[in-house]
């Protein structure tokens, strides 16, 4: 714990995990007015509409994953809290002004800069909080940071699904954008944990940066973590048109959303646990967590296409379960392979890295294998990373240990035991 204190950590970790909440808020109610954003600005009968709207998803994630670099050095440079308020007050305000937008063009535009609001976000926010609190709650700690993807991106879907059904899909966007902007204008009054400890440190060189590259275990999480967010960045976004494909109302949109709600955060939570309490058998616990959970979701999730409804809602429940195991664990082993003053950079780079071979590209190529078979074949598809993502977790196992080591000594001022740190 640093010197702010355990009443100025937790005041802290709550305004981020707020502000995390509206993050997967404004991202996933794009999601569920998908179809009658289709509808409104394609023809019914043009054949590659699922795939023209399909690039909404992409707009958002070329821009953040293209400014969370820049914004990541930055984050190493001056104060993190007034980046991310910055970032949330961009985004929030871009998220209503989707609403305004008259033209898919215009609408594109404004995602574009809900990418430039997160990116700003995205790097900062788990790194203050592994500043905040020791490597042995860390797991812990960012479980509960993470929940806020689960819970934010169902009531995403359930305000998208409940909107519509009441007034018009533009009304969504105005009702999430407003609480971030509060939110936002909360982070310039918060003091950087790692103020005091940079005062005492050079700044990062280059090399400082290079070195990332030469971290086993970060390589290979990251890795992980790109075939994983393949297959979910991809399936997340079409799953309001699946849900239409199997001929069920926008009301089924809620029902997705409470099966989010409480199997993905009841299994960010247990991953978080877990990964902690293992660590003292297995040193290498956050991949043997991430990988074991994310090879069992798989078999359900391609069951779920293949079953009736509301059969299905079973295995699509017990899919999401196990595929948010690895939610605390990965990025906890982010966090405990980097040193402080190059944390920011590296959370960058994986975010760059995950969404740019990761889901950029996913949503648009299911649209357009829809376009061509079905929605159940595209689904499949992209669905069977998840199978890559586990074989990366449980290979990074045995240098865990070892890279968590170095960064421990080396913070410490004491002699790196990693060839990385040497």
């Amino acid at each position: 714990m640093t010197n702010e204190g355990k009443s100025g950590a937790r005041t802290a970790l709550w305004l981020l995990l707020a502000i995390n909440l509206f993050n997967y808020i404004d991202r996933q109610v794009l999601a569920s007015v998908e179809p009658e954003i289709r509808h409104t600005f394609f023809a019914a009968g043009d054949p590659n509409a699922m795939e023209k709207t399909g690039w909404l998803a992409p707009a958002f994630l070329v821009s953040y994953m293209i400014s969370a670099p820049i914004f990541g050095w930055l984050a190493d440079r001056m104060s993190r809290w007034i980046i991310i308020g910055a970032s949330v007050v961009l985004w929030s305000a871009a998220t209503a002004a989707s609403g305004l937008a008259g033209t898919f063009a215009l609408l594109f535009i404004t995602r574009l800069f809900v990418g430039v609001g997160e990116g700003g976000y995205g790097p900062a926010a788990p790194t203050i909080i592994s500043d905040l609190f020791p490597l042995e709650r860390r797991g812990r700690v960012l479980s509960y940071f993470y929940v806020a993807l689960p819970v934010g991106s169902a009531l995403g879907y359930a305000i998208g699904g409940f909107v519509v059904g009441h007034w018009s899909w533009q009304t969504a966007f105005y009702a999430v954008g407003p609480p971030g902007l509060l939110l936002g204008l909360a982070c310039f009054w918060r003091r950087d944990p790692r103020a005091q400890i940079m005062k005492q440190k050079k700044r990062p060189s280059l090399q400082d940066y290079l070195k990332l590259a030469r971290i086993r275990s970060y390589i290979l999480n990251t890795s992980a973590m790109t075939a994983l967010t393949f297959a979910i960045g991809g399936l997340s976004f079409w799953v309001p048109g699946y849900l239409e494909y199997r001929g069920l109302p926008p009301s089924s949109r809620i029902i997705f959303g409470g099966i989010l709600v409480f199997a993905g955060l009841t299994a960010t939570l247990i991953g978080g646990v877990a990964g902690d309490r293992l660590r003292k058998r297995f040193a290498g616990s956050y991949f043997l967590v991430s990988g074991i959970g994310v090879l069992i979701a798989f078999p359900f999730s391609a069951a779920m296409l293949f079953t009736p409804f509301p059969a299905a809602w079973v295995m699509m429940f017990i899919a999401i379960f196990f595929l948010f195991f690895n939610t605390g664990p990965s990025n906890t082993a982010l966090a405990n392979v980097t040193h402080p003053s190059v944390r920011a950079t590296a959370f960058a780079l994986n975010i760059l890295i995950i969404h740019a071979l990761g889901d950029a590209a996913a949503p648009p190529l299911i649209g357009a294998v829809a376009d061509h078979t079905n929605m159940t074949v595209a689904f499949l598809v992209v669905s069977a990373t998840m199978l890559i993502a586990g074989v990366f977790w449980l290979a990074g196992m045995k240098y865990l240990p070892v890279d968590t080591n170095a960064v421990e000594m080396a913070d410490a001022g004491g002699p790196a035991t990693n060839p990385s740190y040497s």
